[in-house]
């Protein structure tokens, strides 16, 4: 976590002269924030970000506007990543397209008819093949009436506006037109965010968030790795001075 501006030592030469050295940034151990865009919420059990949002899409409209953010529709790998959805104070504002106590958004299943003799009959399907999640809901709430040449109804998950409801993680699903206008959930892999708070692409040099300015590290996977720390002369002619904490080897002398 980064050291004092000035270690200074001494030690005895041979000539029974003292050596002054210093020592100014030297690599410690960092702990690095791990951080989502603005806007967003992590999840640390998945390492994703989550965002949603509230303009009226149709489900291929939403996918859409999801990749654009390098994001897709969300969907689950597990009851726990879906209980700290269903926990979240979503940013929301009046301006929404169901009643105020519950929200429905759009995620990333479809639901596919294979009977319709009696009843609908089908089965839950992760909308992007190759996917590796595991969790799939259980049987729909159907919405609005759909003509019989649909075989394909999209996922609106629905959560309750009020804290007590949310946080025992009432929730229902539905299997809606998927050319109804609705909010959505997005979901994305976390990201690099560098000293000054910048989004950093995978595979790019930056410096993390953290208490030292000197180190340089790749993007992999939303996380630093292998940094690599410059080391910097103190300043020549100043006895007194403070680092610029975003600024590698940059000084301000404080002598009169």
């Amino acid at each position: 976590h980064g050291k004092e501006n000035v270690d200074s030592r001494h030690n005895r030469g041979r000539g029974g002269e003292t050596t002054r050295f210093h020592t100014v940034n030297v690599a410690q151990p960092v702990r690095f924030s791990r951080k989502c865009p603005t806007g967003w919420h992590h999840y640390e059990g998945t390492a994703s970000c989550y965002r949603v949002y509230l303009n009226g899409e149709n489900y291929w409209d939403a996918v859409q506007t999801c990749q654009r953010v390098n994001g897709s529709l969300a969907t689950f790998t597990a009851d726990q990543e879906l209980r700290f959805i269903l926990a979240q104070e979503w940013d929301l504002e009046e301006k929404t397209f169901v009643r105020k106590d519950q929200r429905r958004f759009w995620v990333g299943y479809q639901y596919v008819i294979t009977n319709r003799n009696h009843s609908l009959e089908g089965h839950w399907e992760v909308a992007y093949k190759g996917s590796s999640e595991v969790f799939l809901p259980p049987d729909p709430i159907f919405g609005t009436a759909m003509s019989e040449k649909e075989n394909v109804l999209c996922a609106q998950l629905q959560c309750f506006h009020f804290p007590t409801l949310r946080h025992h993680g009432l929730h229902s699903w539905f299997a809606e037109n998927c050319y109804e206008k609705s909010s959505f959930l997005c979901k994305r892999s976390q990201t690099c965010v560098d000293i000054k708070d910048n989004i950093v692409d995978e595979g790019y040099y930056f410096t993390p968030k953290g208490n030292d300015p000197c180190l340089s590290c790749t993007c992999h996977n939303g996380e630093p790795e292998m940094c690599v720390a410059a080391l910097c002369e103190r300043p020549q002619g100043c006895q007194q001075y403070r680092k610029d904490p975003k600024e590698c080897c940059k000084f301000t002398c404080l002598d009169p």
